[in-house]
């Protein structure tokens, strides 16, 4: 997990694991909507999750374009794109894939106006 705002495209031509901006149509669009969402999120907008094991991980503006983190080929994400015009970004929202209970309530108060944010957004 980290906590980030990720769009397309999470696949690249070349298949590099990581490393490779793939750009889609609508790049300028994804990355308004991501920003929208991480610049009300208190941990997100900084850029630095500060996961464990992945202390140096940095996202400017708390986003990224998903082939440049990592490469996914066959996502659901450039999927729903591709072949249903739908515009989806992933949102990883802890750097704990499952968070334990008692951790719900403050995650909550990090993504609440995110959320609604972005729901203003779309």
């Amino acid at each position: 997990g980290s906590v980030v705002a990720s769009y397309p495209y999470d696949d690249s031509p070349t298949h590099r694991l990581t490393g490779v901006y793939s750009k889609s149509a609508d790049d300028e669009v994804f990355k308004y909507l991501a920003k929208a969402y991480a610049s009300h999120h208190p941990i997100m907008r900084t850029g630095n999750p500060n996961c464990p094991g992945e202390e140096a991980e940095t996202f400017p503006d708390g986003i990224t374009n998903g082939a440049q983190w990592y490469d996914v080929e066959g996502g659901m994400q450039d999927y729903n794109y591709v072949w249903a015009n739908c515009f989806e970004i992933t949102l990883e929202l802890s750097c704990c894939k499952y968070p334990p209970t008692s951790e719900l309530p403050k995650e909550w108060e990090n993504n609440r106006e995110s959320l609604l944010a972005f729901i203003e957004k779309v």
